[in-house]
């Protein structure tokens, strides 16, 4: 798959996928770990839907200013 077909829904979905382990790691050992593998995986999903959203502003093209 390439990356430029990646929306920010299908990276949402591959992080839920990942709430799973996450649970269970939070089950079956620390629940404080547990808790703190779940707020690591919001950030990375929150930065990714930030770094895959569209750029708002000027189209510049590459276009070198004169």
């Amino acid at each position: 798959m390439l990356s430029d077909s990646l929306t920010p829904r299908m990276a949402a979905m591959a992080g839920a996928l990942a709430l799973a382990p996450i649970a269970w790691y939070g089950l079956a050992s620390s629940a404080t770990a547990g808790l703190f593998s779940a707020i690591n995986l919001f950030i990375m999903l929150a930065a990714l839907a930030i770094a895959m959203s569209p750029i708002e502003g000027d189209d510049h093209h590459g276009e070198a200013s004169a």
